[in-house]
């Protein structure tokens, strides 16, 4: 009986611009479990752009360790793919904490699904470069052992591979920061 008096109920919200504006009907579901998807989003971020970190580094340091055998003064030289690398991990890092500073207890279903959305697509653009960087790291560091000439060639392709990762992150920060714009707050009148 309390659902149909408070279904009938009107509501006044409180748009993130400051103005009211009345509605008729029921807040928004959740019970307060909204949260869930930014933390999933935060999680998310974190976990697979460290993934893509540790598949690069796996990858690409056997072919570092491997060629640094037959010529030692390059195995500093080509520790640069291990690197690249690990340089997704922290783009990872940067959108779980700007994710995680976002999260509230109770928050609209727009902000924790941009949240969501915001650390999948770091997490799967860091996974897919750090692919990228290990399978171009071990074939570049066992090439440019044998022709060193064929180094530079390597770093732009890993630079190339690196900037994948990098897109994921600005996209994130796009999301995360479009999540509170337009938002409406609703409480009962």
């Amino acid at each position: 009986m309390d659902d149909l008096v408070f279904a009938s109920m009107d509501l006044i919200c409180k748009k993130s611009d400051g103005h009211f504006k009345r509605l008729t009907g029921t807040p928004s579901a959740g019970g307060g479990k909204q949260s869930f998807f930014g933390a999933i989003g935060c999680a998310s971020a974190i976990i697979f752009t460290v993934f893509g970190a540790s598949y690069g580094t796996a990858k690409s340091s056997g072919a570092i360790f491997s060629a640094g055998v037959l010529r030692p003064e390059r195995l500093m030289q080509n520790t640069i793919c291990a690197i690249m690398a690990q340089i997704l991990s922290i783009y990872g890092l940067v959108a779980s904490v700007i994710i995680a500073n976002g999260l509230e207890e109770k928050q609209p279903l727009h902000t924790s699904f941009l949240q969501l959305a915001a650390g999948i697509s770091v997490g799967l653009c860091g996974l897919a470069a750090g692919f990228a960087i290990g399978i171009v790291g071990d074939a570049g560091v066992r090439a440019s052992n044998q022709q060193p000439r064929l180094y530079v060639g390597m770093i732009l392709i890993l630079i190339f591979a690196e900037v994948l990762g990098l897109y994921g992150l600005i996209v994130a920060i796009l999301l995360h920061s479009k999540s509170g714009t337009g938002v409406t707050d609703c409480s009962a009148f």
